[in-house]
């Protein structure tokens, strides 16, 4: 009998693209997919303000999602709570939670713990008729330590341990295998941030979730890769005095995985297994972060649509009252995610609590009216 899946796209875009390697799809979409994508989900609500321009930002307990080595530089002690009620759009029983914890051990030592959890709520297979034939509860979650270390008054260097369970089906569903599976990967990140009489200027670069491949299906031969991603970013803060200042920043993204190659068509147009143009995407780890840069099929024009660039600004008031704004833009054939980015913040401390709200700009954007929630303490 013919099924739908009732109550998660989202399910089934993951299922899709984690268990599915068919060329027909892949010569049609050219975003590059992963497996464990909650990783790239920023849980962080200022750091979404700023259109996910962050690793200028003032380093809190949500740092080591942008750059763990931001954490040197931040208060003695931090803890931090998000919220994200995801996709309201598409399915409002999706949810992501993040919590996020450092302490600095001396001047130069900190670790950094945090837990992310994604809830994709109950899926539902049904018949033609609408009966129900089984239920599911999906989720993630990723739980990761960091290690950070000053080298100097102004750079940092930090590492990243991180074990990830992917559940998006155990069992057989409607005759189709699908297992939940466990992953590990890793994060190293540089960061430097100096601050002079009138201004601060920071840069960092950050390459994360560099780990094993995930099969979700024994029927598949396909394995697929974590979001390696590489992040290289920076602000620029004009200090009006002590009290008043305004930071304006960039970040640029890029994922470290395989573009997916474009396959020969056969007489009746369909795709077969034979490579037309571009490289074999079934490679190892390693390969796959150095050959990234330059496997696009498109080439050069293509690899470039690949990254991805966030510009933000970020207003405080007597270091209690925050304003931010900022723009994220994605080639549409990579995504097209495209959206302005308006966050406010209040700090009474050592308690900060902070929101974000985007608004897209490219149609059929499931993100829209997308909002998060982040309530911080921080020992100074």
């Amino acid at each position: 009998m013919k099924t739908l899946i009732k109550n998660s796209s989202v399910l089934l875009l993951l299922l899709c693209s984690a268990i599915y390697g068919n060329a027909q799809v892949q010569n049609q979409y050219r975003t590059v997919t992963t497996a464990a994508s909650f990783l790239l989900i920023s849980p962080d609500a200022r750091n979404t303000g700023v259109a996910e321009a962050g690793t200028g930002l003032i380093s809190d307990a949500n740092s080591n999602y942008v750059n763990g080595a931001k954490l040197s530089f931040a208060d003695k002690t931090g803890i931090s709570v998000s919220y994200v009620p995801w996709m309201r759009e598409v399915d409002k029983n999706l949810h992501l939670g993040n919590l996020s914890a450092y302490h600095k051990f001396s001047d130069k030592d900190v670790i950094g713990l945090s837990l992310k959890y994604f809830d994709l709520g109950t899926i539902n297979f049904r018949n033609d008729i609408g009966g129900l034939l089984q239920q599911y509860q999906a989720s993630e979650f990723a739980i990761d330590g960091t290690y950070s270390r000053k080298f100097g008054n102004d750079l940092a260097i930090a590492l990243a341990a991180r074990y990830i369970r992917s559940d998006l089906g155990n069992g057989m569903f409607n005759g189709m295998e699908v297992n939940a599976v466990n992953g590990y990967s890793a994060d190293i990140s540089i960061y430097s941030e100096k601050t002079l009489t009138n201004s601060r200027y920071a840069w960092g670069v950050s390459l994360t979730n560099i780990g094993t491949k995930l099969k979700y299906s024994s029927v598949s031969a396909g394995e697929s890769f974590l979001p390696m991603n590489l992040r290289i970013g920076g602000g620029y803060t004009i200090l009006k005095n002590q009290s008043n200042s305004i930071t304006f920043l960039v970040d640029i993204n890029k994922l470290m995985v395989p573009t997916a190659p474009r396959y020969k068509l056969d007489a009746n147009g369909m795709a077969t297994a034979e490579i037309e143009k571009g490289k074999d995407p079934n490679r190892s780890v390693p390969s796959a972060l150095f050959t990234s840069l330059f496997d696009a099929p498109g080439g050069f024009r293509e690899e470039i649509s690949e990254f991805t660039i966030a510009g933000g600004i970020e207003f405080s008031y007597q270091n209690q009252f925050f304003v931010r704004t900022g723009y994220f833009y994605e080639d549409p054939e990579k995504g097209n995610r495209q959206h302005f980015a308006l966050g406010l913040g209040l700090k009474l401390k050592p308690v900060q609590f902070d929101m974000s709200y985007i608004a897209p700009t490219a149609k059929r954007y499931v993100l829209r009216n997308g909002i998060k929630f982040t309530l911080s303490y921080a020992i100074d």
